[in-house]
């Protein structure tokens, strides 16, 4: 829990009258990619910087998170608020970006997953202040090339992703170049020696606050009749003896088909089928082999939209971390937002889901609203038990600038974890 009390004194408070040293590596870091840059600017002369189109970033979020578990007393309240802010430049084919965050905890009755006794359940936005964006692109016709801190998001983000619902979302100290050699075809290589992991700048132990390595990640995609079809290779080194003992190592080879076509005047089905097959890597000292499939079909009637699908992230031996694993991808995004199955079970998962939703364009001075709901039924990839069921619920409404957002997710227990009840209310304006 977050203790605000005298004899603990909050993150930022502490880092301001102590001068913690890994906020002062982070502002350390940011100054010197400023200033290198600036230097960079000033030598190539007036009349280049003259041209240089400068563009503010400045985003927000507030935010209240509500979790009750079962095998806990107390439920945890967190209010927190981020703030992003940071500029982008751009000259020709070039462009700079410098962006930093915050977080800040105004009610901290829960565990951040750092900090306090483990006493109640864990929401894992520890108050940070920390470089989120720091990086360098050339971006031409055939070839766009990132070096520096960035955000990567791939496909649809099981594998690879932003993970933004948290308030330090991930960001990869990377290089990454996307080619598009002819109309239709897109390659895109990455090569990350550092994951910025959402605990932050205090991020320690199992929970670090970046995990180096030598990851790799490969796409090529090519448009079809059918959708786009999309190879893909992606190499996950948890190079840190404390993160599970370098078994969140991975190889994942896979194929994915995503597309879309009209059946009525006002009827489209959109869809996508994926297979990879995962082993241990580098490091990694248990060797296993596991499958993914997914299958999902979404049905957009009007203003309504219907939703099916079925994700099994398969087991192997039954020993931990021996099933499919995806530690680097948006996990909030699958199997649930009660975050039950984030790590999968040794036993592997079979999700089926089902769900429904409704939208309107325009509804008095609403810009945009919309409503959702989604039922899974989760089962183990092995020894056929049943984990349990659970419900999400989502309203979303958009004004002007502004995204408000009401959430709920109830998971009920029958052969894996506890019951667990959560709601969020989120604010989020972007400049």
């Amino acid at each position: 829990m977050v203790d605000k009390g005298p004899d603990k004194l909050c993150n930022w408070d502490r880092q301001e009258r102590e001068g913690s040293a890994t906020v002062r590596e982070e502002w350390g870091g940011y100054m010197r990619f400023w200033i290198t840059t600036a230097a960079a600017l000033a030598a190539a002369g007036p009349a280049w910087a003259q041209e240089i189109a400068v563009k503010p970033l400045l985003e927000a979020r507030a935010r209240y998170e509500h979790l009750d578990q079962a095998e806990f007393a107390d439920a945890s309240d967190a209010v927190t608020i981020r703030l992003r802010a940071g500029v982008e430049a751009h000259h020709g084919r070039w462009a700079v970006l410098g962006e930093a965050q915050g977080n800040l905890a105004v009610v901290g009755d829960y565990h951040d997953g750092l900090h306090g006794v483990a006493n109640r359940p864990t929401i894992g936005d520890p108050e940070n202040v920390a470089i989120y964006r720091a990086q360098l692109q050339y971006r031409s016709a055939p070839l766009t090339v990132t070096a520096g801190r960035q955000r990567i998001t791939l496909d649809d983000e099981r594998f690879v992703g932003g993970a933004q619902i948290r308030n330090n979302a991930q960001t990869f100290d990377a290089v990454r170049s996307e080619i598009v050699p002819v109309k239709g075809v897109k390659l895109d290589l990455t090569y990350a020696w550092d994951v910025r992991t959402i605990w932050g700048t205090e991020g320690r132990g199992a929970r670090q606050r970046g995990v180096g390595g030598h990851n790799v990640f490969a796409n090529l995609g090519a448009a079809t009749p059918l959708g786009t079809l999309t190879g893909f290779a992606y190499l996950v080194d948890q190079d840190e003896a404390e993160v599970q003992g370098f078994r969140l190592s991975s190889q994942s080879y896979g194929v994915r088909l995503a597309g879309a076509r009209p059946i009525a005047p006002q009827a489209k089905l959109r869809y996508q089928l994926s297979w990879a097959r995962q082993s241990d890597y580098h490091h990694n000292p248990t060797r296993y082999q596991a499958d993914y499939w997914l299958a999902d079909a979404t049905l957009e009637l009007h203003s309504w939209t219907l939703n099916a699908g079925y994700e099994v992230l398969g087991a192997d031996t039954g020993a931990a971390l021996t099933s499919f694993q995806t530690p680097l991808g948006s996990v909030f995004k699958f199997q649930g937002w009660a975050d039950k199955l984030t790590t999968t079970p040794p036993n592997g998962v079979r999700d089926f889901y089902a769900g429904t939703g409704y939208g309107w364009k325009k509804l008095g001075g609403i810009d945009a609203l919309s409503l959702q709901a989604v039922w899974h039924r989760y089962q183990s990839d092995r020894l056929n038990q049943h984990y349990g069921d659970e419900w999400n619920l989502l309203a979303t409404a958009k004004l002007r600038k502004t995204q408000l957002s009401v959430r709920y997710a109830r998971y009920e227990a029958d052969r894996f974890a506890t019951d667990t009840h959560r709601f969020w209310l989120q604010a989020d304006w972007a400049y």
